[in-house]
This record gives C-alpha cells, structure tokens and sequence, in this order.
C-alpha cells in the first residue's frame, strides 16, 4: 500500500512539473546520461511502469488466497490491461472523489497498520520487563512499580486491541486485495495519461494534460468510450515515435530500457562507488585546509585503476610549488562549477540507493516528498565523461591543498621568524640597558 501511495503521488501534478522542469533538465544528467530529452523520458518512464509492475507482482501472491474468482485472475487481466487498455472489471478508478477516497483509505490503513506495529513492539518490551521483574524477589517497594507495570500492560493491551480492529490485521483478503487491485490500475493508467501513451487505451488520449483525470462519460456510464476532465492546461510528456511502446510488450520494453548500456557507471557496476567518491572530494575541496595526508592517501585508495593512470598523465611535470593566488582562485572556481552538476547525480545516487534498501522497501512508509529517479543519478552515466569530470577535480584538488598548506607554512615560518626578530630586539634593548 505504502508503495501504491509513493508511485501515485509521484504522478502528481506538481511531480510531473519537476520532472519536466528539474529532473529532465538537471545539468549533469545532461552533461553524463543523455542530452536527448525524449530519452531522459523514456527512463523516468520506465523506471516507473517497472515500480508499478513490482507492485503488481505483491497483489497477484496476495490476490492467490481471495475468494473471489476475479480476483484470482488478477495477474492476468493485468497483463492485458497493460497491454491493450482492456478492462473488463472496470477495475481503473475514474471518478476524481473516488480517487481521492480510496486515497485516503490507503493512507489510514498504512498508518494504523504501522502504529499497530509499533505499539505490539512496546507491549513485548512491557511484558518482557515484567517477566524479569517477576523472576526476583519482590520486596514492599518494588510491589508498587510492579502494579503500574501491570497496568501499563492492561492499557497497551487494550490499544493493540482498538488498533488491530481499525488496522488490517482484522481484514479479509478480498475487501483489501480489491482495494490494491483498484489502485495498481488507476496508477497504470496515470503512467499512460502523463507519459502520452494512449493508443493502448481507448479512453486515454496523447493530448491530455498531465493533470488530466479520466471518468465515464456522464451520457452513457456504461459505454467504454469516456470523456476527459483537464483541470491544468499543461501537456502530456508527450515522446516521439521511437519512444512509444508496443501494446504487446509495455513491461518487457520497459525493462530492456532500465537495463544500462555498455560505458556507463551502471553497467560496471560503478555508481555507488564513484558517488561516495565525489561526496569525499566534495568536502576536501570546500575545506582543503583540514586535509591531512592520511585523508589524502585515503582518497588516492578510492581511485580505480583507470583514474589513477589519468591523473598521473595529468599531473606529469606539475611542479612542487603551488604559490599563486590568482591560479588557486581559479582552480576553486572551476572546481566549484564541475561539482554544481555533478554533486547532485552523487547525491541522489546515494539517496535513491538508501530508499530501495530491504528495510525501506518492505518494512517502512517510503518518505511521500522524495521522488529522485534512475536518470538523477549516477547510474546511465557515462563512464569516460564521469572519468574525466573526477580527474579534473583531482587536478584541481591537489594544486588548491598544495596550496593551502604552503600558505600555511608561509605564515607559519613568517610567524616564527617575527618572533625570532623580536626576542632579538629586546635582548638588544636589555643590552643596550645594561650598559
């Protein structure tokens, strides 16, 4: 439920709009992925049709122990459904306030069922306490905080009790799983209307705004032709003839896109590594002069071999001296403009690692305001662009904390000879004194 709730809000309005405007226009996205927008689409899409279709997998185990027969058939009539748009369950909510009120539904039974949760952990961390409690000897003191544990015990009882008649502990499959079933068809469908995939469904045009929802036809409820409700006049991500996909095959081409090609971070298996990589550089340049010589060769540790042979090319006949001001401003101002696009591909690639972790994925609520894609990250990049941008950071890397620490034993040797000159002067005045 958790994850039919995050991959609907992800198909907001509002989402749509930073898609459009944010994700697909993130500049390291299309220094490193790809400049064609069509493309960087068509991966947001994907990545999508494929949370969906994992959703789908967790309703068809569930939908195997309904009653109803429909239901049963679930993994089927979804199949074609993304097929062909074929609905013949009418399984798609359409109404804009049943939508919301099914929403809403969801949101509760996630929330009660994750309070259940938490208050049977405290209920066997109480009894537990007066298990322990029990097994020593109870003098008149510790008769009183027995009682008060007992009655906490009562009390959280009795919440457990309230909230596995509210929570899904109590439900059957069938109201619930039917309740899912709903919702994996609306979100499909939304993919459809917001992607501008609608020849595959006959009520859903290429046209439609991205907020567009669609309903029955109030003249005929029952016919399969359907009207249209734009509330915002903002277009569909419409993408070219290359990108649409066949009716026959929407989850298998979506998986092939997802899948990286050869020269990127993703297909060696790089991504995670190189974006903890630039994170550390991060920090060493926006503080050079805390950089110790252990944290230096740490970093050189991180370096695969094939950056490691870069920035020795680079870094041949560099001289020792690091000295100039101008040189230093300029390397901290390149420097700073490399990590303002690609900084936030490191970031997000841990933060998209992080909200797919077991835990994250199948024990906790994913977090509703977070909706960082594959293509934000470093995963398409290209592994000899990405290379290239980190050698560069090196290189610069070295000269400004080079730098750093000879203005540092500059002004130290400066400091120690001030001080030298000075000790000097006043024996010369002692002298002179004495004398």
């Amino acid at each position: 439920m958790s994850r039919l709730l995050h991959l609907y809000q992800s198909l907001s309005d509002a989402a749509v709009v930073r898609l459009r405007n944010d994700a697909v226009s993130l500049e390291g996205a299309l220094k490193l992925v790809s400049n064609d927008e069509s493309f960087l689409l068509r991966l947001a899409r994907a990545e999508l049709a494929e949370s969906v279709r994992v959703a789908a997998g967790s309703v068809s185990r569930l939908s195997c122990m309904c009653h109803d027969p429909f239901l049963r058939s679930f993994h089927r009539v979804f199949t074609e459904f993304a097929s062909s748009g074929y609905d013949p369950h009418a399984w798609t909510l359409t109404n804009p306030k049943e939508i919301e009120a099914k929403h809403k539904k969801l949101e509760r039974y996630v929330s009660l069922t994750s309070t259940l949760h938490r208050e049977m952990e405290e209920l066997s961390v109480l009894e537990s306490a007066l298990r322990k409690a029990l097994n020593h000897s109870i003098n008149s003191k510790d008769h009183q905080k027995l009682c008060d544990l007992q009655q906490k015990i009562f009390w959280q009882k009795q919440e457990v009790k309230e909230l596995k008649e509210k929570s899904l502990w109590n439900k059957g499959f069938d109201g619930v799983v039917l309740l899912l079933v709903r919702f994996v068809f609306t979100v499909l469908a939304r993919i459809k209307v917001v992607f501008g995939i609608g020849h595959c469904v006959p009520y859903l045009s290429r046209s439609l705004s991205a907020s567009a929802t669609v309903f029955p036809s109030d003249q005929n409820p029952n016919s399969e032709n359907y009207a249209i409700h734009v509330s915002r006049p903002f277009k569909s991500l419409k993408l070219d003839g290359n990108g649409d996909l066949g009716c026959g095959s929407f989850f298998e081409s979506n998986c092939k896109l997802l899948k990286p090609m050869n020269g990127t971070l993703g297909a060696s298996a790089l991504a995670f590594h190189y974006a903890n990589l630039i994170i550390v550089m991060e920090k060493m340049i926006k503080s050079p002069q805390l950089v110790g010589v252990e944290a230096r060769d740490d970093l050189y540790a991180m370096l695969p071999s094939s950056i490691r042979s870069s920035l020795r090319s680079r870094l041949k006949g560099v001289g020792f001296s690091a000295c100039d001001p101008v040189l230093a401003g300029e390397w901290r101002e390149a420097l700073g403009r490399i990590l303002g696009w690609i900084s936030p591909l490191a970031h997000n690639m841990i933060r998209w690692q992080s909200e797919r972790s077991f835990e994250q994925m199948n024990l906790m609520v994913p977090k509703t305001n977070s909706n960082v894609l594959l293509l934000q990250t470093l995963f398409f990049a290209d592994k000899e662009k990405t290379e290239a941008a980190i050698t560069e950071l090196l290189v610069g890397l070295n000269y400004i904390w080079r730098f750093e620490r000879e203005m540092t034993a500059k002004a130290f040797f400066e400091g120690c000879n001030n001080s030298f000159n000075g000790l000097l002067n006043v024996n010369h005045s002692e002298t002179q004194l004495r004398t």
